[in-house]
């Protein structure tokens, strides 16, 4: 029997193109650039064949890396803290319950509550996309979202849609997700984060087609639900959809007592100690803001209190909404990096687990879960730091970046962003993990960038665009294929619909990233 030919693992990708570095080093002329004055000169040297410095180079690559690998095992154990309470199940829930009462009005109903719901949907996965790049955690949510589309007489594509590729499209356009964004600003050694004005309008932008694509699409499927490529496959769904009204159970605690006041304990010192140095930096302006510290704190007493009448869960949300806050603050008016995010991310992984009335042993151990969950993300980045050092060690990350600049350089900035565009959009249906990508193009490509006078902010971009939009679409992506096969749609049928919609998301993020070329945007 012909043994099933595999795809080979991301690790393997990676070790393979680290064997092709090593053999490159023993071929391509070495080179060097040196500062002579305010310029960069290129200069000619001998380069450094590597053998089994490869197997050194895991190590090295690691090294690297280490504050980027412990943020995202950091974020990831908070993460699985979050997810383990099932507190963002309960909100979502709680959002489509409170979404059916706009029917009592009149205008809203003229306008199509459906569309309204699904429309609100939409931007709320959008936003978890955006803020801290919702993925895997959109799969528990298929199941009750496609059924529900088919409810109100949709198909399970609608369903996806509203969940998967929401957030994905929230993910290509992110504005504060700390696994692209983050880590390709922190690689590229620009500010983390900055440059969110033009991302948020880029966001914005990228949701609103999806809005519209998906209610023009729904409306043509509710006249006539045979139109459907999936109408037979869907026929699952129909028969198993029965009534489909679960109801939330609420329950309060002590614990979430307990972990607000700590929660408010820490704010308040926070506030004392640093609201007369709060001062927001939105590129070269800088607006005091020694209220917004004392503002913050008090909406947080007030919501967590409506919060904690109703649900530890809604705490949980609560203490998720001003991590995010905080966190937006610490990077505009203190300028936090990885060192201070991790500590916020940690103390909220273990308030949410305070919250939950899990016991020190049962905090550490849903941590460590998540932590083991990322485990293979975070290993992707030392992996992937050990082709730079290899080209690094062999003196030719330099004679590349020299051909590239004589190459794409003459073509003007906006080719080679294109070409940057390009290239992060193929490699991406090979790779399509975000940090791997990052640690193996951006080291690269931003000196590049420098080289021909380009943006580090628009590079990212390119980036960005190009790590998200084909997410939706390659078939090396382990979340797409189980969100698939939960919503029981063929990949087959899946590529007949979607790769329309994938074209366009590219052309728009091509016309997208000629204003980081050709504007004077804050950040860029």
């Amino acid at each position: 029997m012909k043994k099933k030919r595999e795809f080979p693992n991301t690790y393997v990708i990676i070790f393979v193109i680290m064997a092709i570095c090593a053999i490159a080093t023993w071929f391509v002329p070495g080179g060097d650039y040196v500062q002579q004055g305010d310029t960069l000169v290129y200069t000619e040297v001998e380069s450094v064949p590597q053998t089994w410095q490869i197997f050194e180079a895991l190590y090295s690559g690691f090294a690297k890396q280490a504050g980027i690998i412990v943020f995202i095992l950091i974020i990831g154990g908070a993460f699985w803290i979050v997810n383990s309470s099932k507190s963002i199940d309960v909100g979502i829930i709680s959002f489509l319950n409170g979404t059916k009462k706009l029917e009592r009005y009149p205008l809203l109903k003229r306008v199509g509550v459906n569309n309204i719901v699904m429309s609100l949907i939409i931007i709320l996965f959008s936003l978890f996309g955006g803020v801290f790049g919702m993925s895997e955690e959109t799969l528990a949510f298929v199941v009750v979202l496609v059924p529900l589309a088919i409810s109100m007489g949709y198909d399970s594509i609608v369903g996806v849609c509203l969940v998967y590729v929401a957030a994905h499209v929230g993910f290509a356009g992110a504005f504060l997700n700390p696994f692209t964004v983050g880590i390709a600003q922190n690689l590229a050694d620009i500010p983390m984060f900055s440059g969110m004005g033009y991302r948020l309008l880029c966001w914005s932008l990228l949701t609103a087609i999806l809005i519209a694509v998906v209610l023009i699409y729904a409306a043509r499927i509710k006249k006539d639900p045979r139109r459907s490529i999936v109408y037979e496959s869907d026929s699952y769904w129909r028969e198993k959809i029965a009534d489909n009204g679960e109801k939330v159970e609420f329950s309060r605690n002590k614990s979430s007592v307990a972990a607000f006041l700590l929660a408010l304990a820490a704010i308040l010192a926070f506030t004392v100690a640093y609201s007369g140095e709060c001062s927001i930096k939105m590129g070269q302006t800088v607006y005091s803001a020694q209220w917004l510290l004392p503002v913050v704190a008090a909406l947080f007493v007030v919501v967590s209190v409506m919060a904690l009448r109703r649900s530890y869960h809604f705490f949980v949300l609560t203490l998720l909404g001003f991590t995010i806050v905080y966190l937006i603050i610490g990077v505009l008016a203190f300028g936090w990096y990885i060192g201070e995010i991790s500590a916020l991310f940690l103390a909220f992984g273990l308030l949410c687990g305070i919250s939950v009335g899990l016991s020190p042993n049962g905090i550490v151990k849903e941590f460590l879960n998540g932590a083991k969950d990322i485990m293979s993300a975070a290993l992707v980045v030392g992996f992937a730091a050990g082709i730079i050092i290899i080209l690094e060690d062999g003196k030719i990350i330099d004679s590349i970046l020299h051909s590239m600049e004589s190459g794409l350089g003459e073509s003007g900035q906006m080719a080679s962003l294109s070409l940057m565009y390009g290239i992060q959009t193929l490699i991406n249906l090979v790779i399509p993990s975000a940090t791997a990508k990052a640690a193996i193009t951006i080291p690269i490509m931003a000196p590049f960038s420098d080289l021909i006078d380009l943006s580090r902010q628009a590079m990212v971009m390119a980036f960005q665009f190009g790590d998200g939009f084909t997410n939706m679409i390659t078939p090396t992506s382990g979340v797409l294929i189980a969100a698939l096969g939960m919503a029981k749609i063929p990949y087959s049928k899946w590529v007949k619909w979607v790769w329309k919609f994938i074209l366009l998301l590219i052309i728009i993020g091509f016309l997208l990233l000629i204003p980081t070329v050709y504007l004077n945007l804050s950040g860029f």
